[in-house]
């Protein structure tokens, strides 16, 4: 074997093994993307905002209410009106219906 042919040989095993480690690079490359957007979505999921509060309406409030006072705590029905600022249910601003019906609930408890 001539030493061109030799040389030639060499190159032909250079640019093959330079091709199946270009292969094996791109392959890393598209796992390594897949990681990175499967990350994005997991971490996409973690910052999703918590599960926003129910909404009550002032008829909520009123029953539920209601139905503590028929159960003998009119006092403290009224006690937790005064507590969110009112003398009556409809002083007391919407965005506090979801604690006043939290409190209440635990009047039967106390």
């Amino acid at each position: 074997m001539s030493k061109e042919s030799a040389l030639h040989d060499a190159i032909m095993d250079v640019i093959s093994n330079g091709r199946t480690f270009l292969d094996s690079l791109q392959k890393a490359a598209d796992i390594l993307a897949d990681l990175k957007n499967t990350e994005l979505k997991v971490n996409a999921v973690d910052e999703l905002p918590e599960k926003a509060e129910k909404s009550y309406t002032l008829e909520d409030v009123r029953g539920v209410l209601a139905e503590k006072s028929q159960k003998g705590h009119t006092a403290e029905v009224k006690a937790l009106i005064i507590k969110f600022g009112g003398n009556k249910l409809s002083d007391i601003s919407p965005d506090k219906y979801g604690e006043l019906i939290k409190l209440a609930e635990e009047l039967d408890n106390g």
